[in-house]
C-alpha cells in the first residue's frame, strides 16, 4: 500500500512538473492600447507602436529566434523596448546574437532601446561591458539613466531609460535632465521605482522583473522580498499610479526552475497615443 501511494505521488509530481514546463512554451501575445494625457482639442493623434520584450533569461527561454520572428514579422512596429534581464551567466552572452539579428530584421522605424536588469548586473563588470557592447553592435541604444528623443509626425517623444532600481543604480534626475515638453515614455526593469516617482511625470512606463510570479500557488508569496508592489500583488499587466499608466511584462524567460505555474511567457505590443505637436494643437484650436 505504501509503495502504491509513493508511486501515485511520483506520477502526480511528474505530471505537475511536465505541465509547468509546458507552460513556458505557451507564449501569450498581448496587445495593449494606451491613451496618454491628450489635449482637449479634437483631431488625429499620432500613435507609437512599441514592442516590449522583457526578462529573456536566455538560459531558460522557450521561443527560438525564428519563432519570435514568425510571431512578429507582420506587426507594425515603430519601436522595440527591451526592459532588462537578458541572461544570468556570462557564457550565455553569445546566445543573444541570433535574437538581436531577428529584432533588426523587424525594421522598427525608430529603432531598438534597452535597459539592464538586476540579473545582468550579477555579471562581472567586464562582462556587463561586453553585454552592452554586443547590444550596441546590433543597433540597440542602451539607456543607463539617460534619455533619447525622437520625432513622431512632428511630436517629440522622450524615451527615458532609468537604470535598475533593485540594485540601487537608478538616477531619476539624471534620466530626465534636459527634457522639456513632449511625450515621456519610461523604460526600466524594476517597476517598484514608480513609488519614488510621485513628482516625475511620465505618459507611460514599461517594466518587467516579476515574471508574473512565475510560480503562483495560488499567490506568488515568494515575491514578497521583491518590493512593495509585489506585496501589493501588483506583479503583471496594466496599472496606474497617481494617475500615470504603467505596464509590467511577465517576461519571456524563466529564472531558477524552468517552469511556470499561474503565469505565461509574454510578448507585448503597446499602441501609445501621443499628444499632438504644438503647432498641430494650435491649428486644431
Amino acid at each position: 500500500m505504501n509503495i502504491l501511494f509513493i508511486f501515485l505521488i511520483i506520477i502526480i509530481v511528474y505530471y505537475f512538473i511536465k505541465k509547468a514546463h509546458w507552460n513556458t512554451k505557451d507564449i501569450v501575445f498581448n496587445k495593449i492600447k494606451v491613451n496618454s494625457a491628450l489635449p482637449l482639442s479634437t483631431g488625429h493623434h499620432p500613435k507609437l507602436n512599441v514592442l516590449q520584450l522583457s526578462d529573456l533569461h536566455l538560459e531558460n527561454i522557450s521561443i527560438s529566434p525564428h519563432e519570435l520572428y514568425d510571431m512578429l514579422k507582420d506587426e507594425p512596429l515603430d519601436l522595440i523596448a527591451l526592459t532588462g534581464d537578458f541572461l544570468d551567466r556570462k557564457r550565455t552572452i553569445p546566445k543573444l546574437v541570433p535574437y538581436l539579428k531577428v529584432l533588426n530584421q523587424l525594421h522598427a522605424k525608430y529603432g531598438i532601446y534597452a535597459v539592464l536588469g538586476n540579473h545582468d548586473y550579477v555579471l562581472p563588470e567586464k562582462n556587463v561591458t561586453e553585454l552592452i557592447g554586443l547590444l550596441e553592435k546590433y543597433q540597440c541604444k542602451v539607456l543607463q539613466n539617460k534619455h533619447d528623443t525622437i520625432s513622431v509626425n512632428g511630436t517629440r517623444v522622450h524615451i527615458i531609460g532609468i537604470d535598475d532600481y533593485s540594485t540601487n543604480r537608478s538616477n531619476i534626475e539624471a534620466s530626465y535632465q534636459g527634457i522639456t515638453t513632449g511625450t515621456k515614455l519610461v523604460l526600466t526593469h524594476d517597476p517598484n521605482i514608480i513609488l519614488d516617482m510621485k513628482d516625475d511625470h511620465f505618459d507611460y512606463l514599461l517594466a518587467g522583473h516579476f515574471h508574473g510570479g512565475q510560480i503562483c500557488y495560488p499567490k506568488p508569496y515568494h515575491l514578497a522580498k521583491m518590493g512593495k508592489l509585489a506585496r501589493m500583488n501588483v506583479i503583471k499587466g496594466f496599472h496606474t499610479q497617481n494617475g500615470k499608466p504603467f505596464y509590467i511584462s511577465e517576461g519571456l524567460g524563466q529564472t531558477g526552475l524552468n517552469i511556470r505555474v499561474g503565469s505565461r511567457p509574454e510578448v507585448t505590443l503597446h499602441e501609445l497615443a501621443l499628444a499632438m505637436a504644438d503647432e498641430e494643437v494650435t491649428k486644431a484650436m
